[in-house]
């Protein structure tokens, strides 16, 4: 099934005289009759639920959905997007180990990797997108765990080059994982291009309507775990589960993951959240083509207006990234876009506080159109040199754009560029 398809009918089907959509499993716990039938579920060799803490069935609705959709083979319903991140690296990640990471990715994310997981003893070693796979590869020793970039950086705008990174990681047999909550599964899925891991925060796109907080991990079930000396513990025995070896599952990152990291740590995606996301989820793709043209017609203004310096948008044919947006984003490059104004972050105050329509918020990539200025808010916590590695200039405004009519949205820019 094409992707509209899969927005509307993955995930779920009922059985004869059941809810036509799945029904929110509001229990923490379930009931069995049978002893030796629980006894397997707590020893993995059986599907179903035991504890909510683990899986539920409402939240599985969804991991099949999102699974479906990314053309994966296991997802894992988090309780954040930042969750979902920490787990991925929290499943093969010890003190002593470390992570190469683009150095364009989302605020939250680099003070993940930069700041807290180092505490843990897990070194992140930062690269900038664009430079040279040499340079990358410099990065790649014995105890590198995997490489981690987002299909369309945020706020930064830069699209990722899959084959470059892909290429580094199979040379070193190490994990490729993908943020791919900008692009979302409609516009482009990693692991056709090399990724092993997907991540999302569900919170955007995917749920679209700013209602439910959420993140997503997806298994490409593509690498081999089997006698890798850089996964160790994937072929060592989980005497938590009886001696059970992972990398002898058909799924042995995402089994892990769950029986391991979400077991310990419970976070979960919740089931109302999951339904929520569930119900968004459906109508993507129709979203995601609104968004693209929307956010197209209101790069070529912003353009080409005398009070903006420069756009981010690789959809424009003047964008350094279009050439790379146009082999793995043929379809567009979604809704979010960054610009500079000619000023300072005064002048970009002024200009956010002046909008009428957009709306100025700690979000993005939902159907309502909002605006940021990242080095004051999302990003304020690094350091200037930090925030210069990160794409962040200090004339930076981040706009997420949503699916209101464009022209209302150009009117509202336009009258709010008069104040600067």
């Amino acid at each position: 099934m094409k992707q509209e398809t899969l927005c509307v009918q993955a995930g779920y089907r009922p059985e004869t005289g059941e809810s036509r959509i799945p029904q929110i499993c509001q229990s923490t716990t379930f009931y069995y009759g049978d002893s030796q039938k629980m006894a397997d579920l707590f020893d993995l060799k059986s599907d179903g639920f035991f504890y909510s803490r683990l899986a539920n069935p409402t939240v599985e609705a969804l991991e099949r959905k999102i699974a479906a959709l990314e053309g994966g083979t296991y997802g894992l319903g988090c309780a954040s997007g930042m969750s979902a991140i920490l787990l991925t690296a929290l499943t093969v990640c010890g003190a002593g180990d470390n992570i190469v990471c683009a150095s364009q990715v989302y605020g939250g994310t680099f003070n993940l990797f930069a700041v807290t997981l180092p505490r843990l003893g897990v070194e992140c070693r930062f690269f900038e997108a664009d430079a040279p796979a040499e340079e990358i590869e410099k990065l790649v020793d014995d105890r590198t765990k995997f490489i981690f970039a987002e299909t369309v950086a945020n706020p930064a705008i830069v699209v990722l080059d899959f084959g470059k990174i892909a290429a580094i990681c199979k040379r070193h047999s190490l994990l490729f994982v993908v943020d791919n909550t900008l692009a979302t599964p409609v516009l482009c899925r990693p692991f056709e291009w090399g990724a092993n891991i997907v991540v999302h925060s569900t919170t955007k796109y995917i749920d679209g309507h700013a209602a439910a907080l959420g993140g997503m991990i997806v298994d490409g079930a593509n690498f081999r775990f089997k006698g890798n000396p850089r996964y160790p513990s994937f072929d060592l025995p989980d005497e938590s589960y009886h001696g059970l070896v992972y990398s002898d599952l058909p799924v042995a990152f995402g089994t892990k993951c769950r029986a391991q990291m979400i077991r310990d740590t419970g976070a979960i995606m919740s089931p109302q959240n999951a339904f929520l996301t569930f119900l968004g989820c459906d109508t993507l793709a129709l979203r995601m083509q609104k968004h693209c043209r929307n956010a197209e017609k209101i790069a070529s203004f912003l353009s080409a207006h005398p009070k903006i310096e420069w756009v981010r948008y690789a959809s424009l044919e003047t964008d350094a990234h279009h050439a790379l947006a146009k082999k793995y984003l043929p379809d567009g490059t979604g809704g979010m876009m960054s610009f500079g104004i000619k000023g300072s972050a005064a002048d970009c105050a002024r200009f956010m506080e002046a909008l009428k329509i957009i709306t100025q918020e700690t979000h993005v990539a939902d159907v309502r159109s909002c605006v940021l200025h990242p080095a004051s808010t999302t990003h304020r916590q690094l350091s200037e040199e930090a925030l210069i590695a990160a794409g962040i200039a200090p004339n930076l405004v981040r706009l997420s754009v949503g699916i209101e009519d464009a022209d209302d949205l150009i009117e509202d820019l336009s009258r709010a560029l008069d104040r600067v």
